[in-house]
């Protein structure tokens, strides 16, 4: 662990930007701070439908393992697409070996929710008809972790078989923004405050009730019968206690579940596996997860 490498990512993070003047602008500086981050070499992209959405299809050069890593990437449910995820999809196909389908869900405020959970699940509905589920996960970063958790839901409340995993990297998983680590961490994260997300919850909830368990699950998610699950998060995000309570939910339930918190580091530190030991650790942490429970 390097205490250089993580002031190196804070203060990347913390570089000043032009305050965005719409979403449009919003998206731009998304996609071009996650290009920044550096994708493995081994891979191969094409382009499939899941669901009546494209999908970008991540694949390992060479042998390739049985299996498919269904990802939902981050952005606040508003920001990214599959491409800005690459870095984090592609890690994971490297040391996997598995293929990745990446869901170009519909993204708000042009479609808040429950667009893309339903987008979630008629991907995973109709990935059904070609994968057995033992050999499905559900996986993704920030909002895209909610999304892996949230499909996985309302694929069981559907009478869907449930995947084999579930794995949320710094997910958001209280939507009410009530967790003590949002007072606790304001000033440790440098990505987010409360503040700053309220606009971007209420831009992607569009009213509805933000206990609702397809928005909080951490709060009022029924997950008896939930797959296995990892989620992944930093002591250094205002995020944390959305990841612990989802956890002691899932584990009062009876669900086979891993928190694992790494300190220091910020939300979706995994991104900066070229930057960090950490982040790189954390992956291969992930990957085992994966492999261990994909048969």
């Amino acid at each position: 662990m390097s205490k250089a490498q993580r002031a190196q990512v804070d203060a990347i993070l913390r570089q000043p930007r032009p305050a965005p003047r719409n979403v449009e602008e919003m998206r731009a500086g998304f996609a071009a701070a996650q290009a920044r981050n550096p994708v493995p070499d081994g891979i191969r992209t094409s382009e499939a439908t899941l669901g009546d959405r494209r999908v970008l299809v991540v694949e390992p050069i060479g042998e390739q393992r049985p299996g498919t890593i269904l990802y939902f990437h981050g952005g606040a449910w508003i920001l990214g697409a599959p491409e800005t995820a690459l870095p984090l999809t592609g890690a994971l196909v490297a040391r996997t070996g598995m293929r990745a389908m990446s869901v170009d869900y519909r993204r708000a405020p042009e479609n808040p929710y429950p667009a893309a959970v339903d987008d979630g699940v008629n991907a995973y509905h109709e990935l059904l008809q070609s994968q057995d589920p033992a050999r499905i996960a559900l996986v993704g970063d920030s909002a895209g972790g909610s999304l892996a958790v949230t499909t996985a839901l309302r694929a069981q409340e559907s009478g869907l078989p449930a995947p084999a995993a579930v794995v949320a990297f710094s997910g958001a998983f209280d939507l009410t923004l009530s967790g003590e680590s949002m007072t606790t961490k304001a000033g440790l994260d440098p990505t987010f405050t409360r503040e700053m997300l309220t606009p971007l919850t209420g831009m992607y909830c569009g009213g509805q009730d933000l206990r609702d368990p397809h928005l909080s699950p951490a709060l009022s998610a029924d997950l008896t019968g939930f797959p296995s699950m990892l989620l992944q998060a930093g002591t250094n995000e205002v995020l944390l206690d959305d990841s612990v309570r989802l956890a002691a939910r899932a584990i009062a339930a009876g669900v086979d579940t891993v928190l694992d918190v790494t300190a220091e580091v910020p939300h979706v530190f995994q991104a900066f596996a070229g930057i960090l030991d950490e982040a790189a650790h954390a992956l291969d942490r992930a990957a085992l997860f994966l492999a261990q429970r994909l048969r």
